[in-house]
C-alpha cells in the first residue's frame, strides 16, 4: 500500500506531459542549465579576484621612507649628547 507501483509512476508521467507539454518541461530544463552556468562562471570570477594580489599605489611604492622624530625631538637629542 505504501509504494507505488510502475503503473502509478505511469500515469504520474502521462499526467505531467498533459499538464506541461514536452516544450515547456525541456526550456525548463534548458534555463536551469543556463542558470548553473552563470553561477559557477560568477564563483570562478570571484576565485581569479581573490587570488590577485591588491595593486599598489605608485605613491606609496615611491615615497621614501622618513624618520618619523620632529626636528625639534632631534635637536633635544643632540643637546643631550
Amino acid at each position: 500500500m505504501g509504494s507505488l507501483s510502475i503503473w502509478h509512476w505511469i500515469i504520474v508521467i502521462v499526467v505531467v506531459l498533459l499538464l506541461f507539454g514536452r516544450g515547456k518541461i525541456s526550456d525548463l530544463m534548458g534555463d536551469v542549465a543556463g542558470g548553473i552556468k552563470a553561477f559557477k562562471k560568477g564563483m570562478a570570477e570571484d576565485d581569479t579576484a581573490k587570488a590577485e594580489p591588491p595593486a599598489k599605489s605608485i605613491e606609496a611604492a615611491a615615497a621614501p621612507k622618513t624618520d618619523l622624530k620632529t626636528e625639534t625631538e632631534r635637536r633635544a637629542e643632540s643637546a643631550r649628547s
